[in-house]
């Protein structure tokens, strides 16, 4: 096999919003079913991946909450492809860090594609894309969306990817968000334990789920807005009383509607124009202390 001259790769590691999020029960497995939108956006993690001589994976991060040790998604997602690949050359892994943790934007998961693709790349493109994607979803549920360009409709636990019908995407492409994390995060484990703990109640039936979304897809008149709906709204909201009260707030102050992202504790609102982002990001600001993560982003359609 020919390897690859390269001896440094960055790629870039894009956070994800969930635009719909209907979890519809749980399996026997543990893993619970979904049918959601989701959509990478133009901000996230850089990670620079640089050969070594020795060998060895290695890691280092700019943020110090990072856990730089096995557990992290880059070096599982290293030690995949070397065995998958049979590539046994060094790589020293530099995580330049933008999507927080506990954010339900999927910044590990991302992390982890971007470890896959860069390795990929400095051995010479031993995998095929297909390959990766299913290596990928053994890491998270919702890895294989970092493989896909444009918003994208996913179910089963997020492996099963289906692009979203152009009239409907180009209703999201390019548009505005505001997205913002309180100084707190949610743990997803304990998440989905609430919804199982709530069940039924929390759950939106499959069918359900599939024909709000359908109505969505089907009204080329409807707005981003309209789309919004996340199961953990409810149950995480009654947890982090921070979400329902700023939540309020920009109900009241700006007639517009915070969602919430994965199992949170990042939302997001979409926003008309920067005079109207700047004005929320102050109240955010007020409401939540100067802790909070702020991040103006626009939905993206391919990436290279």
């Amino acid at each position: 096999m020919k390897w690859s001259n390269l001896k440094r790769v960055e790629i870039f590691c894009p956070a994800k919003l969930n635009l719909f999020l209907a979890i519809t029960g749980r399996r026997e497995d543990g893993f619970h079913e979904l049918v959601s939108v989701a959509a990478q956006i133009d901000a996230g993690d850089r990670l620079v991946a640089q050969l070594i001589e020795e060998d060895e994976f290695r890691l280092q991060c700019d943020d110090v909450r990072v856990p730089v040790a096995d557990s992290n998604l880059v070096l599982r997602a290293a030690k995949m492809f070397r065995d998958r690949a049979g590539w046994s050359r060094g790589v020293a892994f530099d995580l330049q860090k933008v999507t927080p943790m506990g954010a339900g934007l999927g910044g590990g998961s991302s992390d982890a594609v971007g470890a896959l693709k860069a390795l990929n790349s400095l051995a010479g493109e031993p995998l095929p894309k297909e390959t990766l994607q299913e290596m990928s979803a053994e890491l998270g549920s919702d890895c294989p969306l970092f493989f896909a360009g444009g918003p994208m409709v996913m179910r089963g636990r997020g492996e099963r990817l289906q692009r979203l019908d152009e009239p409907a995407a180009s209703r999201l492409r390019e548009r505005e968000v505001l997205v913002v994390k309180p100084p707190f995060g949610v743990n997803t484990a304990w998440a989905y334990g609430r919804l199982a703990a709530n069940a039924p109640d929390d759950y939106l039936p499959e069918d359900r789920a599939e024909r709000r979304l359908s109505d969505w897809i089907g009204d080329g008149e409807r707005s981003p807005e309209d789309l919004g709906f996340n199961s953990f709204t409810r149950p995480i909201g009654a947890k982090f009383v921070a979400l329902p009260t700023l939540a309020k707030l920009i109900a009241a102050n700006f007639d517009r509607k915070l969602h919430l992202s994965g199992s949170g504790s990042a939302c997001y609102v979409w926003v008309r124009d920067a005079q109207e982002r700047e004005s929320i990001a102050k109240l955010v600001h007020e409401c939540w202390g100067p802790e909070a993560w702020i991040c103006p982003a626009k939905i993206v359609g391919r990436l290279a």
